[in-house]
C-alpha cells in the first residue's frame, strides 16, 4: 500500500489580522481560487497553513502564498489580481522561482507600474535595454500596455522628448473609408488603447495638452516614410498588418536616442491574401541581430478575464486540429488522362 501523503506545513509571519483576511479574501475566495487552480487542499487556523496534495504542487502554493502575503502590505487583494498572480507563470515556473518579484517598476505621473509574471518582467528589462524591441503574441498579454509604461516612463525621466504611436492603416473586416475624416482622424479609433493606456498613466487632460505641444504624436505608418525618429520612443501596434516594405521602412527610421517597440499577434493578420506580414518575415530575419530583442507572449501569459486565456487557448486547438486535417487529406489526383 502507498504510504498518505505528508502535508505541507508553514506559517506566514509576522501576523497581522488585516493582512490576513486581505490575503484569504471573503469567505476564503482567494484560497479556494488557488485550490481550484492547483488541484491541492489548504487547510488553516490563523496564519498556520496544511496543504495537501502533490508535494509539487503544495510547494508551489507555499510560494504563492508568501508572495501574496507580501503584497497585503499594500495593495487589496482581489479574486482577479489572485487570478494575475496564478497567471504569472505555469506551476514549475511557481516551484522554481520562489522567491521571483517584480525587480523592474515603471514610473508614470499616476503612480508605479509594476510587471507581472517572469515574461512580462523579462519584456520589460528588454525595452530598458534595447533600442528595437518585439513583443508578440495574442491579446490580453500586457505587450502593449506596457509598451505604453515604458514609453511614459522614459519621458518623465527626460531620456526621450517625445511619443509617437504608429498603426498601419489595414482594416480588421471594417472599412476605413466610410470613416469620417482624413487618414489620421480614421485611424484615431484603432489606437484607443494606446490612447486608453495614456489616460490612465497620465490623465485625460494632460495626455490632451502633449498631444496638442506634439510630445505625443499619433502618425498612421504610411506617415512615417522620409522620417529620421531622434530622441523618441516610438509604438508601433498592430505590426502584423504590415508588409515586408512597411516594416523595414519603419524600422530604418530609428535614429539617434531612439526606442522602438513593435507589437502584435501573427494569429490576426488581416492583410490582403497571399501578401507576407512583415511581422513573420522579420522575426526570421533579424532573429540573430545584437541589439534587437524579441519576446513571445503565449496564452498563459494573459492577464485579462480568464475566459480570455481559455478562448486564446480554444482558437489555438482549433486552428492546429484544422490544419493537421488539411495535412492529412491525401493529394488531389489528376483524373484527366486517365481515360
Amino acid at each position: 500500500m502507498n504510504a498518505p501523503i505528508e502535508p505541507h506545513r508553514f506559517l506566514l509571519e509576522p501576523f497581522e489580522a488585516r493582512r490576513f483576511a486581505n490575503l484569504c479574501g471573503q469567505f476564503d475566495e482567494h484560497l479556494r481560487l488557488i485550490e481550484q487552480r492547483l488541484t491541492i487542499e489548504i487547510r488553516n487556523r490563523g496564519n498556520q497553513f496544511e496543504l495537501i496534495g502533490d508535494p509539487k504542487l503544495t510547494s508551489s502554493a507555499e510560494n504563492l502564498l508568501r508572495r501574496l502575503y507580501r503584497e497585503t502590505k499594500a495593495t487589496e487583494l482581489s479574486p482577479d489580481l489572485v487570478h494575475l498572480f496564478l497567471q504569472e507563470s505555469d506551476v514549475q515556473d511557481l516551484a522554481n522561482n520562489p522567491v521571483a518579484e517584480a525587480s523592474v517598476s515603471l514610473r508614470t505621473k499616476k503612480g508605479m507600474i509594476r510587471p507581472r509574471g517572469i515574461n512580462q518582467q523579462r519584456y520589460v528589462k528588454e525595452i530598458l535595454g534595447n533600442d528595437i524591441n518585439f513583443g508578440i503574441g495574442p491579446a490580453g498579454t500586457g505587450k502593449t500596455y506596457l509598451a505604453v509604461a515604458c514609453a511614459v516612463d522614459a519621458l518623465e525621466r527626460e531620456q526621450i522628448r517625445r511619443i509617437l504611436l504608429v498603426r498601419p492603416a489595414v482594416e480588421a473586416g471594417e472599412k476605413l473609408g466610410f470613416l469620417p475624416g482624413d487618414l489620421s482622424q480614421k485611424i484615431d479609433p484603432y489606437l484607443r488603447p494606446l490612447y486608453d493606456a495614456l489616460y490612465e498613466m497620465l490623465g485625460f487632460e494632460y495626455v490632451a495638452k502633449l498631444i496638442e505641444r506634439q510630445i505625443i504624436e499619433v502618425a498612421p505608418l504610411a506617415y512615417m516614410r522620409g522620417r529620421t525618429l531622434n530622441n523618441s520612443f516610438i509604438i508601433l501596434d498592430e505590426s502584423q498588418n504590415t508588409t515586408v516594405e512597411q516594416m523595414k521602412m519603419f524600422l530604418t527610421r530609428i535614429g539617434f536616442g531612439s526606442t522602438a517597440v513593435i507589437t502584435g499577434d501573427i494569429t490576426q493578420i488581416d492583410l490582403p491574401k497571399g501578401t507576407k506580414s512583415g511581422l513573420n518575415h522579420v522575426i526570421e530575419v533579424l532573429k540573430d541581430v545584437p541589439g534587437i530583442s524579441f519576446t513571445h507572449f503565449q496564452s498563459k501569459d494573459v492577464v485579462r478575464h480568464p475566459l480570455v486565456q481559455r478562448i486564446v487557448e480554444a482558437y489555438g486547438r482549433y486552428e492546429q486540429e484544422a490544419a493537421d486535417k488539411l495535412a492529412a487529406l491525401p493529394a488531389a489526383k489528376d483524373y484527366r488522362h486517365d481515360a
